[in-house]
């Protein structure tokens, strides 16, 4: 099931509560969202390699922080087999 926010409640959320922070993109504000941003994270367009890097540090970061595991050591492995 992907994680939904609405409208508001997805403005109620600061900035830092996103992957992909100045575009407000890919919320990570529990574990399913960070599970949601991680599957979604190549859908993302408009963004630079830094910025994937810099999301991914924070993707990391969440998922460490609400208990998701991530096989991936790296943005560019995933949807790799």
């Amino acid at each position: 099931m992907m994680a939904k926010l609405d409208q508001k409640d997805r403005d109620d959320l600061s900035a830092r509560q996103f992957a992909f922070q100045e575009q407000r993109k890919e919320p990570i504000e529990d574990a399913k969202h960070v599970r949601n941003a991680i599957a979604r994270f190549n859908q993302v367009k408009g963004v630079s390699d830094k910025e994937r890097d810099e999301a991914w540090k924070r993707i990391l970061a969440a998922a460490k922080k609400f208990d998701v595991e991530v096989t991936e050591k790296s943005w560019r492995e995933i949807g790799r087999d």
